[in-house]
């Protein structure tokens, strides 16, 4: 969803020169509808592909209201507040969803459940975009992407402490070590 707004927002209708917007999020689009898809036909439990399905239909409904407001009920000058609006509540949502495990890293002092480089994924993301939106001072993709780099930096600060001050370190590495010893024939080293 956060994808398909900022391809809204990147068209010429909502924001003139803004060409960048609109190809780095039609790109994520394509590869997160590849990913869906893949996930759909591979689930092995029906559940989870009615989830994903629901998902769509959704994400498909909202995205034809948002439209036809932005394009028939909106002049051109109030298209790219509306827009960049909800652009925004989106992708501060998608920087926020990490924060649902603060909690459990917290509470159980380990980084086991938070991983590492999608920490680092979005606090690189958070501040290019920031970048962007300051070269040509946009508030819109500034705002959250600013949000987002503020979020990506705290996450990885609680990576680091709870890394080396926490109750130990993720499990696949206790898991790896776990297995290269159960493998060595008859206990002999």
């Amino acid at each position: 969803m956060n994808c398909i707004i900022w391809c809204f927002y990147g068209l010429p209708i909502v924001k003139k020169d803004n060409f960048l917007v609109l190809t780095i999020n039609a790109i994520g689009l394509v590869i997160e509808f590849f990913y869906l898809t893949v996930y759909v036909i591979y689930a092995n439990n029906r559940k989870k592909r009615l989830h994903v399905a629901l998902v769509l239909i959704v994400e498909a409904i909202m995205t034809v209201v948002i439209v036809l407001v932005a394009v028939f009920g909106l002049s051109p000058k109030h298209r790219t507040p509306f827009v960049g609006i909800v652009a925004d509540i989106f992708n501060i949502v998608m920087y926020a969803s990490p924060l649902a495990i603060w909690k459990k890293v917290i509470t159980t002092r380990s980084v086991e459940y938070m991983p590492f480089w999608l920490s680092v994924a979005g606090f690189c993301n958070g501040v290019c975009w920031t970048i962007y939106g300051l070269l040509p001072v946009d508030i819109f993709i500034l705002i959250s992407n600013g949000l987002g780099a503020f979020f990506g930096f705290i996450q990885l600060g609680l990576h680091g402490y709870y890394y080396f001050y926490g109750e130990g370190k993720p499990k696949e590495s206790q898991r790896t070590s776990e297995v290269q010893l159960s493998n060595q024939p008859g206990g002999a080293a």
